[in-house]
């Protein structure tokens, strides 16, 4: 068999701020990380590198674009916690909260309070 080179091998330089807008795309209005490569003519598995690369560089981290909000939570056991009124309920969604010692808690937000505070108290005095 004989093959035939038709011109030079396309190699492109990517800055570190283009990876990451690269790598930050994927998820955003649902893309996958197939539909992102294609976008930018790379392959799934250098999205994948990519998004290890700025990791260890300490450029990205998969919890970016996680909310966090304090919570005060009571010491004393048995002393109800007063609850603001709520004036719209939001659709229930899944909240993750880190606790001291790397603990963590995922769970539904249309948990009830009182049975999330036993259950958080019970993970702290694990």
């Amino acid at each position: 068999m004989r093959g035939e080179i038709l011109g030079l091998e396309r190699r492109r330089f990517w800055h570190d701020e283009d990876k990451l807008e690269i790598v930050t795309s994927v998820g955003v209005g649902g893309a996958t990380v197939t539909q992102v490569a294609q976008r930018h003519e790379i392959t799934r598995q250098q999205v994948y590198a990519w998004r290890h690369e700025l990791k260890k560089k300490g450029l990205w981290s998969p919890d970016a674009g996680a909310l966090f909000f304090p919570l005060d939570i009571p010491d004393a056991a048995g002393v109800p916690v007063p609850q603001p009124p709520v004036a719209e309920t939001a659709p229930p969604g899944a909240v993750e909260l880190r606790l001291r010692g790397g603990r963590c808690l995922q769970f539904d937000s249309a948990m009830d309070p009182a049975a999330l505070t036993s259950l958080i108290r019970a993970v702290e005095a694990a």
